[in-house]
């Protein structure tokens, strides 16, 4: 940490810190605060905070927040399908979803199909770019992610579509955040007493998005950004609300998130997605939780284009329990596979695979402490 950032600043960590504590006695009997957002889980164990939060009785669990992770088995099982059985075919996806394990491999391990093979890209337009240099073959984009990357995926279907790339197509794995926060409460067996929101999305949706778990469940919440002190600023303000018995969706990070989020990017979405029931790995279908391409874009949609058999649960491998981890039930040493046969190098589950994942974020950080 360095002086010059105050929201990495050391002092102000240590104060936030007793302030918590000092709100947790007078906040009842249970606090556990889910971080909805992969990119916090890894925040909280990378700086420590995980176990000096639980040290003052403060727990936190993670969330659904993590696309390559609630991304169920039959989408990444179709991928590996179309790689090795479709000749003279370019499957293109960010790097963390090539080593997702399936009962069919992972697209890393997988053999592919005579011509065919898996590029590595770092963004959607990388995939456009392939199709056009190499029109002898079909090139799908494996596009997954939540309200942050999905406009950037759209665009560039919509580019496609406009210039005529006709050997490209999105196998799309896109998912809405607040849709599931919703299921989570309606869970019997998952417990949750305040949300801390995710700051990227945040900044595309609006704080308004989350309105109906303050109105509807009466639980606190708060937006954050992703430095100590970001992450701290908002889980003051969830125990002040706990205190004051007054829920509502606070913003402790105005600096990037706005009252009306990003206009231009809901209606990038708007017109070239539309919005659709779809299953979460470990949550089971929620609907209106996915988006799809609309109808008009309907030769750039891959589960269409090559009649892929999507929208079922396929099961996880045997003994992982991503899905319970993913809705707050365990955390990951309740799995008995995590630091076994689970790990970075041998990954059981996609929460031991991505950056964002649970799994990974204990793994490396939570284990000693």
């Amino acid at each position: 940490m360095t002086k010059s950032d105050p929201f990495q600043d050391r002092g102000a960590i240590e104060s936030l810190l007793r302030r918590a504590a000092r709100l947790r006695q007078a906040a009842g009997p249970a606090c556990r605060l889910m971080e909805v957002c992969g990119t916090h889980t890894m925040a909280v164990h990378r700086s420590g905070l995980k176990g000096r939060l639980r040290q003052a009785g403060i727990e936190l669990v993670a969330g659904p927040g993590c696309p390559v992770c609630i991304t169920p088995g039959d989408i990444h099982e179709a991928a590996v399908g179309l790689v090795t059985e479709r000749p003279n075919l370019i499957l293109a996806a960010f790097g963390d979803m090539t080593r997702v394990p399936t009962r069919r491999g992972s697209l890393q391990s997988a053999a592919p199909a005579e011509g065919s093979s898996v590029r590595l890209v770092y963004s959607p337009r990388e995939s456009l770019d392939l199709a056009q240099r190499c029109p002898d073959k079909e090139v799908v984009f494996f596009g997954a992610g939540f309200e942050t990357t999905i406009p950037g995926i759209a665009l560039t279907a919509r580019r496609a579509a406009r210039e005529g790339v006709g050997n490209y197509s999105v196998l799309t794995a896109f998912w809405l955040i607040p849709p599931p926060l919703r299921a989570i409460l309606q869970e019997k067996d998952a417990y949750v007493s305040g949300f801390l929101y995710p700051g990227h999305v945040s900044a595309v949706i609006g704080p308004q998005a989350y309105s109906f778990v303050a109105e509807e469940f009466g639980l606190p919440g708060a937006i954050a950004g992703f430095e100590p002190v970001d992450i701290l600023l908002g889980i003051v303000s969830i125990l002040e609300q706990m205190v004051e018995g007054r829920p509502r969706v606070d913003n402790a990070y105005a600096r990037v998130v706005s009252p009306e989020g990003n206009r231009l990017a809901r209606a990038a979405m708007a017109e070239i997605l539309i919005e659709k029931d779809a299953v979460w790995r470990g949550l089971g279908r929620i609907p209106q939780s996915g988006l799809r391409l609309r109808d008009e874009y309907a030769a750039l949609d891959a589960e269409k284009k090559f009649g892929l058999a999507l929208g079922g649960e396929s099961a996880d491998l045997p003994g992982c329990r991503c899905g319970d981890v993913l809705k707050g039930i365990v955390e990951p040493p309740g799995c008995r596979l995590f630091g076994k046969s689970c790990r970075p190098d041998l990954p059981q589950g996609p929460c031991m695979v991505s950056y964002e994942g649970a799994c990974l974020a204990f793994y490396k950080y939570g284990r000693n402490r």
